[in-house]
């Protein structure tokens, strides 16, 4: 089973570097100012210049208006624009439409019930993104990136008509369960190859890369 990988919350050379050497399908810059691993356009440029053609270079946005996505657009080229806000069907297909650019949109899950949120983006989202909804009681949460994991199963043996990915408290030793588990084809990580939040370790980014090219 070939799994594909993506790096999110890259901010440095060296981690990009390692991303893309490593075999990273996707990689990820993060546009949300809250978060330790945020870039801003000029920043996120010369990281984007560092990738090859064939690595999808993701931005992630949290209930970004048209000015910030536009400005965005205009330093960085990008080939998908993750929406990992509150935004609602409308919104995305507004982005999509407006900017032109693929949408993935994130759907964040506790319990099964929550997987009837997904129905309404399957007609205007490119891909899916499942990730971890955080703890109720989880001080200064982030929409993503909190290192924390969901039940896997509540993926398991379900099917969507649009690429999915697997997102949420994923480490080099737990990605192969993860991958049993919820039969995802593709993963996202960010906290898990991170020495402190914000600060990628590339060891660690290759060596998430190294366990799921072993699947």
């Amino acid at each position: 089973m070939t799994v594909q990988v993506k790096i999110c919350g890259i901010s440095t050379p060296e981690a990009m570097t390692a991303a893309v050497e490593g075999g990273a399908a996707f990689v990820g810059l993060v546009f949300y100012p809250p978060s330790p691993r945020a870039v801003t356009p000029a920043e996120a440029a010369p990281l984007a210049a560092l990738v090859p053609a064939g690595v999808v270079k993701t931005g992630l946005l949290v209930d970004a208006d048209d000015d910030t996505i536009a400005a965005i657009l205009k330093s960085v080229s990008l080939d998908l624009l993750q929406l990992h806000g509150s935004e609602s069907p409308e919104r995305v297909g507004e982005v999509k439409a407006r900017f032109g650019v693929p949408v993935m949109k994130v759907v964040k899950l506790r319990q099964p019930g929550d997987r009837e949120t997904v129905q309404p983006f399957l007609s205007v989202a490119d891909r899916l993104l499942f990730d971890a909804k955080p703890p109720a009681d989880m001080k200064n949460a982030l929409p993503g990136g909190n290192a924390v994991a969901f039940d896997w199963s509540i993926l398991a043996g379900t099917t969507w008509p649009l690429p999915w990915m697997l997102a949420g408290g994923l480490t080099p030793e737990n990605v192969a369960r993860a991958v049993d588990i919820s039969g995802a084809a593709a993963v996202d990580v960010s906290s898990g190859v991170e020495d402190a939040p914000g600060e990628k370790n590339p060891a660690k980014i290759r060596a998430f890369l190294d366990a799921c090219r072993a699947l």
